[in-house]
């Protein structure tokens, strides 16, 4: 049985009162129960990180778990293709009762028996095909077991992001929500001391109303989205999850030859290479069935009268005539096997490259923007902000201008957001598309 073991705090996470561990001897796992207590209360609950959410993804994800099911298939015909022969002895037995007539005298009972032993063999080598067919059925099925893992980080990383750009979003908007109404509340004094007009006084109040509505509406996404992280993570119940984290990420120190040279490498490939290349091996196999079996038999028994019984030894040989079925139809399917096998391979290959290059050229389009956003735009815009609340306090400039501004800056933060969190779902698909893995490249 392997057991799940989570760092301290996931442990904390999914605490207490009541944690049970159930194990399923099917799937040689122990499987984690989480009451919905503990997911529900997203005031309460310890932060979920990126590295908890892929470690719970990977043991609790029903995808994952049926591809890994095929394995018992795939190594259980792998152990009947790597045995002596592929085809069992046969062991024949018979036992015969005789009345032999006697002239004069009552028939004569005679017991005869006999017993032998049939091994049929395979001719043309078609042992050693099916051996290979079936270890690069396995080699494909390992790389896709590890294709699909990395799709599912990929997925949960993208349900990650999400909920964390809308509570970077919800937070920005809470900001500029308090602006607006500390400004609603000294232009509501102003209004009412006569230094500004009823209509200043509306307006900084329809602004402060539509920024409400405005987290109000974010919130209503915030709550989608973290329900389709539960739903991925496979956890019990419809509960909610915190996430922490930021959506920026260290700068790729690849360059895209890096990347067009890791993809040819990438899980699914191979495992589309390994696919086409068990269907060569079945093609071969059956070919190689045309040719007969050829069947070898040993008997031996007893017969005669019981006075003068004889003991017979015999060797039988047998070999089929191909004159009618030479496996036409299994040849045909093992062709259009192949076949399908290498258009996809091709296929697949050609695709991944260019959306490699593709998604590198997006990458770098997005760089530029972010940092566009971070350098230049932002700190202006924030200062412009600061600049303006004095102004207005000092009466240079009135509530329209100062609304304008606060406007920007909320604008502004959007963008920036917006674009950090494309970047981040964009260097995500590079990373799938191109099978990059930079944690082991690091290491």
């Amino acid at each position: 049985m392997r057991l799940l073991i989570l760092p301290l705090s996931i442990a904390a996470l999914l605490v207490t009162p009541a944690i049970s561990l159930a194990s399923d001897s099917t799937a040689n796992t122990t499987v984690v129960s989480i009451p919905m207590s503990a997911v529900a209360d997203t005031s309460s609950a310890v932060p979920l990180t990126l590295e908890q959410a892929w470690q719970l993804a990977e043991h609790g994800n029903a995808r994952l778990r049926q591809v890994q099911a095929q394995l018992s298939t795939v190594q259980g015909e792998l152990s009947d293709a790597r045995s002596l022969l592929w085809n069992n002895p046969k062991l024949t037995g018979e036992r015969v009762r005789r009345e032999v007539p006697q002239t004069g005298m009552s028939a004569e009972n005679r017991r005869e028996w006999s017993t032998g032993i049939e091994q049929t063999f395979e001719l043309a080598g078609q042992q050693s095909y099916r051996r290979k067919a079936t270890e690069q059925q396995l080699q494909a099925l390992d790389a896709l077991i590890e294709d699909t893992r990395r799709e599912i980080r990929a997925e949960v990383e993208q349900r990650f992001v999400q909920v964390l750009s809308l509570q970077e979003r919800i937070l920005t908007e809470r900001q500029s929500l308090k602006i607006i109404e500390d400004t609603a509340s000294s232009v509501k004094k102003r209004v009412a001391a006569g230094e500004d007009s009823r209509l200043d006084g509306n307006l900084a109040s329809v602004e402060a109303v539509r920024a409400s509505n405005q987290i109000g509406v974010l919130e209503e996404q915030l709550i989608q989205a973290r329900t389709e992280l539960v739903q991925t993570l496979q956890l019990p119940g419809n509960g909610l999850l915190r996430v922490v984290g930021t959506l920026s990420a260290p700068t790729p120190t690849y360059t895209l030859e890096t990347l067009l040279s890791s993809a040819t490498n990438r899980p699914l490939l191979r495992a589309l290479d390994y696919r086409e290349q068990a269907a060569k091996s079945r093609l071969a196999l059956e070919r190689a069935t045309r040719y007969p079996d050829l069947t070898v038999g040993v008997t031996t028994g007893r017969e005669g009268a019981t006075s003068a019984r004889e003991r017979l030894t015999s060797l039988t040989v047998s070999l089929p005539l191909p004159l009618f079925r030479n496996n036409a139809g299994g040849i045909g399917r093992a062709a259009t096997e192949l076949s399908q096998a290498q258009i996809e391979r091709e296929t697949s290959a050609r695709n991944t490259a260019s959306s490699v290059t593709s998604l590198w050229q997006k990458l770098q389009s997005l760089t530029l923007r972010v940092n566009a956003l971070q350098q230049s735009v932002l700190p202006a815009l924030e200062e412009n902000q600061r600049l303006s609340v004095k102004s207005l306090q000092s009466g240079e400039i009135g509530l329209f201008q100062l609304l304008v501004v606060n406007r920007q800056v909320l604008d502004g933060r959007r963008d920036l957001i917006d674009a950090q969190t494309e970047w981040r779902l964009t260097r995500l698909s590079l990373h799938l598309t191109a099978g990059w893995n930079e944690a082991s490249t690091s290491r």
